[in-house]
C-alpha cells in the first residue's frame, strides 16, 4: 500500500482502496448494540404486563425503550460495514453463491430488525398518545402465542 501513495502522502488516483484493519471492530460494535438494546427492551418491558400497555406511559420505560429503538439503525450500519469487511478480506477467493447467500442473508435480516424496531416505535408511540387500544391488542395476541409455545 505504500507503493500506492503520492509524495504528498495521499492515494493517487486509479489505486485500490481497502478497508482499514480497525474496520473490523465493526462486528463488535454490532454485537454489543445490538445486545445492549435487547437487554434494554428486555428490562424495560414488565413481565405478565402482555394485557395492558400502561407500563407505556411510564416516563422512564418510554425513554429506556427509546433508547433501545434508536441503537438498532448504529448496530445495523455496523453490521454492515462487518458485513463489507468479510467480503473484502475473502477477496477473489469468494464463491459467486457463497457471495450471494451471504450478502442476501445480512440484507434481509437488517431489512427485518428495521422492520421491527420501526414497528414497535410506533406501537410505543401509539400509547404514549393515549390511544393503546390497538398496542393492547398485538401486544395480548403476542402474549398469548408465546404462552403456546
Amino acid at each position: 500500500m505504500a507503493g500506492d501513495r503520492t509524495e504528498s502522502g495521499l492515494i493517487g488516483a486509479g489505486s485500490p482502496l481497502r478497508t482499514p484493519r480497525a474496520a473490523g471492530v465493526a462486528g463488535i460494535l454490532f454485537a454489543v448494540l445490538l445486545t445492549v438494546s435487547l437487554v434494554l427492551l428486555r428490562l424495560s418491558i414488565p413481565t405478565g404486563a402482555a394485557v395492558s400497555s400502561i407500563w407505556l406511559r411510564q416516563p422512564a420505560r418510554r425513554t429506556s425503550i427509546g433508547i433501545a429503538l434508536s441503537l438498532v439503525p448504529f448496530a445495523g450500519i455496523a453490521f454492515l460495514w462487518f458485513i463489507g469487511v468479510i467480503r473484502d478480506r475473502i477477496g477473489d477467493r469468494e464463491d459467486r453463491f457463497f457471495a450471494t447467500v451471504f450478502l442476501g442473508s445480512g440484507l434481509l435480516f437488517i431489512g427485518m430488525l428495521f422492520t421491527a424496531a420501526a414497528v414497535a416505535a410506533g406501537l410505543v408511540a401509539q400509547a404514549r398518545l393515549g390511544s393503546a387500544t390497538a398496542a393492547d391488542d398485538i401486544v395480548s395476541s403476542m402474549d398469548a402465542r408465546w404462552n403456546r409455545l
